[in-house]
């Protein structure tokens, strides 16, 4: 079986979560050929797990100052290109595309009546699970933006529909956990605005990592470029996590216990959805901006919670060979691995809080 593996590269996310897929699919002796699109080459990194992959220009969303800039967006886009990509790429030595909300490879397929398997957070929107639903624009982007017949969504929570767990494969260290120690991902804030907010917590450090990040730390702020090895030291002995609301991040703070506090960029849907999704489950505490009031307040009485998910990437990978690509074939997978999950007895809170930080219980 020959798969042509379409990743959207903007944010990390994504990336991760083919990480996750790259050795589960070769275990079942899957032949995988990767395309990513939506960053320049050089903002790549820890590319090892994908072999000779393959770079589209694709589309992306320009975003500045924790804000999506639709302007920018559609000035930088290149649409001529994207066409061209989409005319000039090969599918006919494949037997599979699947599409993790990458464009390219979505409409390569659909144009050729090629099968094609969405595989992504962005496909539990497809369900009515808890979602920002936004202006007309931006609900046709999120169902036109990498179309799939078929697809297998994940989220923190089933909501009574056939998505899936997440794929967040990553443990504890067995050193000691730092009470001290908060990391913060937050690419979309210019380093001086984060600068600015952490500085007058002196009693803790912080890992701050980011694109641009500065040459050298300030005090208790060390400022690292992105690195999947020194991210994961730091995420695996924190106390707690900042970050922006994307799902794949915060699936592995679940996963490992830490207290999570994220900040959606504005106008961006996915965002705003996941913390709709994250106050209703009691899972995570949110804020609208870079408020060091709400901020102060998660540091002092803030903690974590941990979900347990199963090898989700395996189960995938398994009922790929299968070939039994059908809406009733996608519950049963998703039943089977909702009943391996397993949740905390106390969610963050019992009731909906009052303030923007809180969350509800899990339904």
């Amino acid at each position: 079986m020959r798969i042509l593996y379409g990743v959207q590269g903007t944010g990390n996310g994504h990336i991760s979560r083919a990480r996750a897929m790259a050795p589960a699919l070769a275990k079942q002796g899957i032949e995988v050929d990767f395309l990513f699109s939506g960053r320049q080459h050089d903002q790549y990194f820890d590319m090892a797990p994908f072999g000779d992959f393959s770079l589209r220009t694709g589309l992306t969303f320009v975003t500045e100052e924790g804000k999506i800039r639709p302007f920018e967006t559609i000035k930088r886009s290149a649409p001529l290109q994207f066409l061209r990509d989409i005319h000039q790429l090969k599918l006919d030595n494949y037997d599979l595309v699947l599409t993790d909300f990458e464009p390219i490879t979505a409409w390569a397929a659909k144009l050729r009546n090629t099968p094609v398997i969405g595989l992504g957070h962005q496909y539990a929107f497809n369900f009515p699970v808890p979602q920002h639903h936004g202006n007309l624009h931006q609900r046709l982007i999120m169902k036109y933006f990498a179309p799939a017949r078929l697809a297998l969504g994940f989220h923190w929570y089933h909501f009574d529909m056939p998505v899936l767990p997440p794929i967040a494969p990553i443990e504890r260290h067995n050193g000691q956990i730092d009470p001290t120690l908060i990391v913060v991902y937050l690419p979309f804030e210019a380093p001086a605005k984060i600068e600015q907010f952490l500085r007058p917590f002196k009693r803790h450090h912080f890992a701050v990592y980011h694109p641009d990040a500065p040459a050298s730390g300030n005090g208790n702020i060390q400022w690292h470029k992105p690195s999947k090895v020194h991210f994961h030291s730091d995420l695996g002995r924190c106390n707690g996590v900042v970050c922006n609301a994307g799902f794949e991040l915060s699936s592995e703070v679940l996963q490992l216990g830490c207290k999570l506090l994220v900040r959606p960029v504005e106008g961006q849907c996915e965002q705003l959805s996941n913390v709709l999704a994250l106050q209703r489950i009691g899972l995570g505490y949110t804020m609208n901006t870079l408020d060091q009031t709400v901020f102060s307040q998660w540091l002092e009485t803030g903690r974590g919670v941990s979900v347990r998910y199963p090898d989700v990437a395996r189960a995938v990978t398994q009922w790929l060979t299968l070939g039994d690509y059908t809406p009733q074939s996608i519950e049963a997978l998703a039943s089977q691995l909702w009943r391996r999950t397993r949740f905390p007895q106390q969610p963050l809170f019992s009731a909906p809080p009052t303030h923007s930080t809180g969350t509800s219980a899990v339904a």
